[in-house]
């Protein structure tokens, strides 16, 4: 295939090479200047910073920093340089060619070579949680040290995508090929180094994460601020004072309304929905399908007849937030209309668990189940989790609720499959092979959280998913996931409530803060104080 001189569409991420020029910097009013510090605001404790073992905000916010990915992405899906300056995808899907620059270092001063990009994927593939995101890929050859050549059994229409800064951090060899366990690696916490834009000086587990400019960043000039601090606390109300007064700058991941109409009216402050295409975010309750009776597929739906999306929109979520109802985002272009749906009616959830053989005893009791949620997003999981919990008692099952301390402590216990019924928020990550198959494969059903740890399997589903993850071809690749999405929907293994209102607040002191498709999650070397 032909080199092409720019790709300017989403086809790029769904089978078409490019080349692509040095990225350009986006247009401001004023040149970039250097210095200052960025205080972000988080209520995600991330277990460690190595994003190559470890998917999810909590990780991926700092990881995006410190480790630098083959490409990039524009806020219109377009790929763009990074550590690779080309890059082809063959005719046949089955190959795609890097050409990485020259000039990169990792921040110990040793350079990025091929061998770490083949080294990181099959890291990757071995070790993250997404097991299908690199499931295709066969080996990584390294004809010499600027030339990475991915080899795939078929073909892969996810894989331009995939290289991007929150999926393919590139990891120096050197280090973390040391034969220990990449899961529990030390450096994952400690003096962790990548070739990003910051390097870590500090790492205080739920407490902050200090990044400082890497000064020999392959891109001159950048980054320009001197420093970014992630400041964690699940205390929410603390994050927004702190905004408000000034000591934090950016809050990424805000979605609780009243929070956003209080800071919306902040002359001092800047909001946007922009930067969130590229996670997709979903809201969902999530069914342990291994354990009774939540087998039962009657009993899932009697839960979900019992649940109004409505309400939850409306009322708890002040109108953000929209309703979902399958696994892929609205703004998906492979998201399906023809979906197995649960209208909301309480006299129909008390019959339909009736008919499954679950009647109400003397105290109008029919069982009882535990319901976990994510910590530190209330109005997204602890309050509809609060609200799941009335709504229950309302048809006779009593749910009691289980907090965790913190993430690790709740992603324990879903990588354990120890819960009944959980709150989750979970990421499409842009096209269905990275974020959805991981879901709802039974070759994923794995101790690991973000799995299939619903134990859901079907054989048809898992066909289905596989020739939709092999085609190049986009119009059959929506006809597979259509027929995905009804089978999912009738089956529910997870009852999908809404879709999560995501927004960033920043001061306007701020210039260039990242509205691509990654946003928060994007390398901040643009971002410059005015």
């Amino acid at each position: 295939m032909p080199l092409l001189a720019r790709c300017t569409c989403r086809a790029a991420l769904l089978g078409i090479g490019a080349l692509l020029s040095l990225a350009q910097p986006a247009l401001a009013a004023d040149q970039p200047k250097r210095g200052g510090t960025l205080v972000i605001g988080s209520t995600q404790t991330p277990r460690h910073l190595n994003g190559a073992v470890q998917s999810g905000v909590a990780t991926g916010l700092s990881s995006t920093q410190i480790f630098a990915s083959p490409l990039r992405f524009d806020g219109q899906w377009n790929p763009q340089p990074y550590l690779a300056q080309s890059w082809r995808l063959a005719d046949d899907g089955k190959s795609l060619t890097l050409g990485l620059r020259k000039d990169a270092l990792f921040h110990d001063g040793k350079p990025v070579t091929s061998a770490d990009v083949a080294f990181s994927i099959m890291a990757i593939k071995a070790n993250h949680p997404f097991s299908t995101m690199f499931g295709p890929v066969e080996k990584v050859d390294t004809p010499d040290p600027h030339t990475a050549i991915i080899r795939m059994s078929v073909p892969h229409p996810a894989i331009v995508l995939a290289m991007s800064p929150a999926l393919c951090p590139i990891l120096p060899r050197h280090i973390y090929g040391d034969g220990q366990d990449l899961k529990n690696h030390p450096r994952n916490s400690t003096d962790p180094v990548g070739s990003g834009p910051f390097r870590v000086t500090e790492f205080q587990p739920a407490q902050r994460v200090v990044l400082e400019r890497f000064e020999r960043f392959f891109l001159p000039g950048r980054p320009y601020l001197d420093k970014v601090i992630v400041s964690i606390t699940l205390d929410r109300a603390s994050l927004v004072l702190g905004l408000e007064r000034g000591d934090i700058q950016m809050l990424p991941f805000v979605t609780q309304s009243t929070d956003l109409k209080r800071l919306a009216s902040d002359p001092r402050l800047s909001l946007t929905s922009k930067g969130y295409d590229g996670m997709g975010p979903l809201n969902w309750l999530a069914f342990n399908t291994a354990k009774q009776p939540l087998s039962h597929l009657q009993v899932r739906k009697a839960i979900a007849t019992a649940i109004d999306k409505n309400f939850i929109t409306r009322a708890l979520m002040g109108g953000f937030a929209t309703v979902s109802d399958g696994p892929l985002v609205a703004n998906s272009p492979f998201a399906a209309s023809d979906l197995v749906r649960y209208p909301f009616d309480l006299k129909k959830a008390g019959a339909m668990l009736d008919a499954a053989g679950y009647k109400a005893g003397a105290n109008g009791e029919r069982f009882r189940l535990g319901l976990d949620y994510l910590p530190g997003n209330e109005d997204q999981q602890k309050n509809v989790a609060e609200y799941i919990r009335g709504q229950l008692k309302k048809v006779g099952i009593t749910v009691e609720m289980r907090a965790s301390a913190d993430f690790p402590a709740w992603a324990r216990r879903m990588a354990a499959h120890d819960f009944d019924l959980s709150m989750d928020m979970v990421f499409n990550w842009g096209d269905p092979v990275i974020g959805v198959h991981r879901t709802y494969l039974s070759s994923n059903i794995k101790p690991i959280v973000w799995t299939n740890t619903q134990s859901y399997a079907n054989p048809k589903v898992d066909e289905l998913l596989h020739t939709a993850g092999s085609l190049i071809d986009p119009a059959q690749r929506k006809a597979h996931y259509a027929a995905f999405q009804k089978i999912v929907t009738d089956e529910l293994p997870i009852l999908f409530i809404n879709q999560v209102p995501y927004h960033t607040i920043t001061s306007k002191k701020l210039a260039q803060v990242p509205t691509s498709i990654w946003g928060p999650m994007s390398p901040l070397d643009e971002v410059y104080y005015k």
